[in-house]
């Protein structure tokens, strides 16, 4: 038998994409809550040595115990090479103590992941000051991959034409690449952070988007403030239109109806995580990584 793809049965549309892309066998995880908040999974009897597991890491903390029993368990059924296929990684994001005494959530993760998992294959991590994903998740197999392409090629279908902005300094790497794809004029704002709901964005100097279409590009949107913000001053600058494409469409809360309320019109993301603005798969991007990697 080929590698064989687990998924949970709440992602069963994601993994079936992924299976059917890379020509593999997909089996469900069976997992049951105790009543003491407890849970108990379920894997097939017997596995093959190379094993594929499906879980995308948004809302994290229960997943990262799932993710402990199943590459346990997995080995004790026969896999010998485990493959996490995690469209979204969670804990990347600090990568560094800001103050004496936090946790330094993106080594610790890393390490944790890297102890259960031969290869790792994910989609924008959210990354500052590493190079690559190996440094943060250290496996032999480190796949970092990019939904800035598949973004600007719907971009170019519906707002030819349109400049690309990216709402600070971090989102620069997308932005660059999914200009590249069309040829599009794209720049970034800046951003200054005073807390997780409490930002400040400045438009770029000397940018005219005045009768323009703007599409605000990100890797991830959560909380929605950053790019509300970011519409309200095009919008006044008078943007004919402003849309966002997004990698990993979070939207916690009220997020996508602050958008909304601030004057975004459409709103296009990949399906990395499960969104009613999901816009394109990234099936076909995971697909060839398990073939690099000798999984597929």
């Amino acid at each position: 038998m080929k590698a064989l793809l687990l998924h949970f049965e709440d992602e069963t549309l994601e993994a079936g994409r992924l299976a059917r892309a890379a020509g593999l066998e997909c089996a469900v995880i069976e997992r049951h809550r105790f009543p003491d908040d407890e849970l108990r999974l379920r894997l097939p009897e017997r596995l093959p040595g190379r094993v594929v597991v499906y879980r995308s890491l948004h809302r994290p903390n229960e997943k990262l115990l799932e993710l402990l029993l199943v590459a346990r368990t997995a080995g004790r059924l026969g896999a010998e090479h485990l493959t996490l296929v995690a469209p979204y990684m969670a804990y990347m994001r600090q990568d560094v103590a800001f103050r004496s005494g936090e946790a330094v959530s993106q080594r610790i993760v890393g390490e944790f992941l890297a102890g259960l998992f031969d290869g790792v294959v994910t989609v924008d991590p959210h990354l500052h000051r590493v190079n690559t994903l190996a440094e943060a998740v250290p496996v032999p197999h480190a796949i970092a991959l990019s939904g800035a392409p598949l973004l600007a090629d719907i971009v170019a279908q519906v707002r030819p034409g349109a400049v690309l902005l990216g709402p600070d300094a971090e989102s620069a790497q997308w932005v660059a690449a999914a200009a590249a794809r069309h040829g599009f004029a794209h720049a970034v704002c800046t951003k200054v952070r005073h807390g997780d709901r409490d930002v400040d964005i400045l438009l770029p100097e000397g940018l005219d988007v005045s009768g323009r279409a703007v599409v605000l590009l990100d890797d991830v949107v959560s909380s929605g403030h950053t790019l509300a913000g970011a519409t309200r001053l095009l919008r006044a600058a008078g943007a004919a239109s402003v849309d966002v494409a997004v990698t990993h469409a979070l939207f916690a809360g009220d997020a996508l109806a602050q958008l909304e309320a601030a004057g975004v019109g459409q709103v296009w993301s990949t399906d990395c995580i499960a969104h009613p603005s999901n816009a394109v798969s990234v099936a076909p991007l995971l697909a060839e990584a398990l073939r690099q990697i000798g999984v597929a």
